[in-house]
Parts: structure tokens; C-alpha cells; sequence
């Protein structure tokens, strides 16, 4: 876990403890379910170090949505700007294809 640098990184910091938290204790006791790499915790963990808590947790939260029974799920790792989000409906920036 990396010791925040910036004010967003500080007051994303006890949501971060949560995820933690969760990975540590709750997490082990229940069978994998993940249809993502990296899990959606680790997804949580990164958004929220890279974007503080509101952004972050907003990626968390659309990446908890799009973690179900009818997802194809595959490797989705956190966008490296906000510019490059997924949204509902429109494809990554870097998924869609430019002619």
C-alpha cells in the first residue's frame, strides 16, 4: 500500500484501509468470483490511489456493475487518465477504433 503524497490521496486513504480490510479478512473466507483480472478489489485499491475518493470510487462502483453473472469479464485494468474511463453504452478510448 503506498503512503499518499497529495490531499485526494490522504482522503482516499480510509477507503482505501476498507478495501484493505476487506481483502484481508472477508475476502479469504469466500470462493473466488472475479470475473476480472485484476480482481475488484485491486481495481478498487488502484482507482482510488490514482484518482482520490470521488472519481475512485466512482470507477470502483461501475467496475462492481459490470462484475456479473452475464459478463464476459477479461483483463481490465484501471485507465491511466480520467479521459479514458469506461462508460456505460461507449467503449474505452483506446477500444474504439479511429478510420
Amino acid at each position: 500500500m503506498q503512503r499518499p503524497t497529495t490531499v485526494k490521496g490522504w482522503l482516499a486513504f480510509p477507503l482505501v484501509l476498507l478495501v484493505r480490510g476487506y481483502q484481508l479478512l472477508i475476502s479469504p473466507l469466500l470462493p473466488q468470483s472475479c470475473r476480472y483480472y485484476p480482481s475488484c478489489s485491486a481495481y478498487a485499491v488502484t482507482s482510488l490511489e490514482r484518482f482520490g475518493p470521488l472519481k475512485g470510487t466512482w470507477l470502483a462502483g461501475h467496475r462492481l456493475l459490470r462484475c456479473n453473472p452475464w459478463s464476459a469479464g477479461g483483463v481490465d485494468h484501471v485507465p491511466s487518465r480520467w479521459e479514458d474511463r469506461p462508460r456505460f453504452g461507449r467503449p474505452r478510448t483506446e477500444d474504439r477504433h479511429t478510420h
